[in-house]
C-alpha cells in the first residue's frame, strides 16, 4: 500500500457533485429492521479527537470545521435524524490522548470516532479503542507502524509515510536540485518515522541526520551541522512550530539550499513562524489532496467564509464515512465495523474504500511550495 499512484484530472464536475451530496434517510415508510441498522436514520453521536488547544492547535481546528461541514450539510437535509459531534482535546499529546480514550469508549452514545489526528496519539490509544470495539477513521495519522498493530477497527483516509518518504526524496533531490541532502526529525512517531523513510529513499545523498526535541526554540547547534556538511538540500520531519523556527534560523545563517518538510509542516503557521522572505520556496509533501472549488464553496458556507486547511477536506471524507453509515440506519459501533469494511464511495479527495489493515486505496502524494508568501496549489509527485 506504499505505492504513490499517479493522478489524473480533478474530479469531473458531476462527481465531485455527487461526492458533496449526503444521502439523506430512509423515510418513515422503510421495512423496520434490528437495533444496529435498518429501519431508516436515527440521531446518533460521534467522537472527534485532535488537538484543540496548544501549539498544534491550527491542525486540529482546520479539521473540526471540515467534520462541523460534513454534519452541517447532513443535519439541514436530515432535520429528523441529526447527527452530534462530541469534541476531546488531546492537545497533540498521546498521555493526555490516553487519558480520554478511556472517556470515549465509556461513553456508549459514541459509535464512531473521526481520528486520532497524529500517529504518536494513534498508536497510544489504538489499543483501547480495539478492545472495545469502537471504529475510528483518521484524517492525518500517517506512521507506517499504525496500520501494522493487528488492530481491526482502525482506518485512516491518508495514505502512510511509506508513501511519503520516497516521494519527498525524489522530489528533492529531482525537481528540487539537491545532490547532498541534510535531514532532521524532532523524535516524535509521525516525525523520526517520516524522516527515517527519507534518509532510507535518500541512499547515498543523505549527507547528515539531527533530531532536535518539540518544544525546542534554539536550532543553532543543528543550524551549524548543517551548514559544516556542505548540504543543498534539508528535509525536517516534524511539526509546523519547530520547522518555521529552525527554516528562519537557517536562512539567517545564510543557508541558500532547498528546504523541505511533509504534511506536518504544511500549514500557514509555519510560515508565519519562518517570515515570509525565509519560506519563500520551500516545499512541502503532503498526502492532503488540494481542495476542489466545490468543496471550497461548501466548507465556505459552514464556516463563515473561512478557506479549508490543513485536513479539512480529509476530514470531511472521515465523517461523511460515519454519516453515509447513520443514513443507512446504522445504531451501533459493530454494525458501523461492518459498514466501513464494506465502504467503496467517491470522497472529495479520493476514492475511500479500505483494506484489511485500514489503509485507504489510494495513496497519491503531492507538494506544496511557498510563492509570494502563501501556498501554492498542490501538484502529484509522479
Amino acid at each position: 500500500m506504499s505505492r504513490i499512484t499517479k493522478s489524473g484530472r480533478w474530479f469531473a464536475a458531476v462527481a465531485v457533485a455527487a461526492a458533496l451530496s449526503l444521502t439523506a434517510c430512509g423515510s418513515s415508510d422503510d421495512t423496520a429492521g434490528d437495533d444496529s441498522t435498518g429501519g431508516g436514520c436515527h440521531p446518533a453521536t460521534l467522537g472527534f479527537m485532535a488537538a484543540l488547544t496548544g501549539d498544534s492547535a491550527a491542525l486540529g481546528q482546520d479539521a473540526l470545521n471540515g467534520v462541523n461541514t460534513a454534519v452541517g450539510q447532513f443535519n439541514d437535509a436530515n432535520p429528523d435524524c441529526k447527527v452530534t459531534i462530541k469534541t476531546f482535546d488531546s492537545q497533540g499529546d498521546p498521555d493526555q490522548a490516553t487519558k480520554l480514550a478511556s472517556q470515549i469508549v465509556g461513553d456508549t452514545s459514541i459509535i464512531g470516532l473521526i481520528g486520532p489526528a497524529f500517529s504518536g496519539e494513534s498508536l497510544a490509544t489504538g489499543p483501547a479503542f480495539n478492545e472495545a470495539g469502537l471504529p475510528s477513521i483518521s484524517q492525518s495519522a500517517t506512521n507506517v507502524t499504525i496500520t501494522q498493530q493487528g488492530w481491526t477497527y482502525w482506518h485512516r483516509v491518508i495514505a502512510n509515510d511509506g508513501a511519503q518518504a520516497p516521494a519527498a526524496a525524489k522530489y528533492i533531490t529531482g525537481d528540487g536540485g539537491a545532490t547532498k541532502v541534510f535531514v532532521v526529525d524532532d523524535g516524535s512517531d509521525y516525525g523520526k518515522g517520516l524522516a527515517d523513510g527519507v534518509r532510507d529513499a535518500l541512499g547515498s545523498a543523505d549527507v547528515g541526520d539531527d533530531t532536535i526535541t518539540t518544544g525546542q526554540t534554539d536550532f543553532s547547534a543543528t543550524v551549524q551541522k548543517i551548514m559544516s556538511s556542505g548540504a543543498d538540500g534539508v528535509y525536517y520531519g516534524g511539526y509546523y512550530q519547530e520547522c518555521g523556527l529552525l527554516l528562519k534560523q537557517l536562512r539567517q545563517a545564510g543557508y541558500k539550499g532547498v528546504f523541505g518538510s511533509g504534511d506536518g509542516s504544511h500549514n500557514a503557521a509555519v510560515i508565519t513562524a519562518a517570515g515570509a522572505n525565509a519560506a519563500e520556496g520551500a516545499f512541502f509533501t503532503d498526502a492532503g489532496a488540494p481542495p476542489t472549488d466545490d468543496f471550497t464553496a461548501l466548507f465556505e458556507k459552514y464556516n463563515n467564509g473561512e478557506e479549508p486547511g490543513s485536513y479539512s477536506a480529509e476530514a470531511y471524507d472521515a465523517t461523511k464515512v460515519f454519516l453515509d453509515g447513520i443514513a443507512a440506519g446504522v445504531t451501533t459501533r459493530e454494525a458501523m465495523q461492518d459498514f466501513i469494511t464494506d465502504y467503496d464511495e467517491q470522497g472529495v479527495t479520493k476514492e475511500i474504500k479500505f483494506d484489511d489493515t485500514g489503509e485507504v486505496a489510494t495513496q497519491t502524494i503531492y507538494v506544496y511550495k511557498v510563492e509570494n508568501g502563501s501556498f501554492t496549489t498542490g501538484q502529484p509527485i509522479e
